[in-house]
């Protein structure tokens, strides 16, 4: 099994550069991420609604895929526990001043180091950054 942040979770469904490269690796093994990339799949979805880069056709039927796929298993989703929330305030407790790390980017790195995942992948400059600092790598697939 692999984990997936959400932004290679919204590369599974829209062509966005290193899509393929995403689609690719996640047709190697079954996809995890934590359960909060679920909402947040779905709001970059809705921002590319609200930003024109998607019609309102195209975005009910992706909306239809996703919830497809969903229903099918195509991912495990990871929930959050107490100690997911304990390893995610003792990262930021010990986290340098120099470190960029967002909340939501910390419950996917604890929610993966938790969860016994050696490897995060994103293309997130900050997450793969941090992922060290919660005992993991981090790794991305897009040239």
């Amino acid at each position: 099994m692999i984990y997936f942040d959400t932004s290679y979770l919204v590369r599974l469904y829209y062509q966005e550069p290193g899509a393929d490269a995403v689609r690719g690796l996640a047709a190697t093994d079954h996809v995890a991420c934590a359960g909060h990339g679920q909402a947040e799949m779905m709001a970059a979805f809705h921002r590319k609604l609200r930003e024109g880069a998607i019609r309102p056709t195209a975005y009910a039927a992706l909306m239809n895929q996703v919830a497809v796929h969903i229903k099918a298993g195509a991912f495990q989703w990871l929930a959050q526990d107490g100690e997911i929330l304990s390893r995610v305030r003792r990262v930021y407790q010990n986290l340098p001043a120099s470190v960029f790390l967002r909340a939501a980017d910390a419950i996917h790195l604890a929610t993966a180091a938790e969860a016994g995942f050696r490897m995060i992948y994103s293309n997130d400059a900050h997450l793969l950054a941090a992922a060290k600092h919660f005992g993991i790598a981090g790794k991305n697939v897009i040239p």
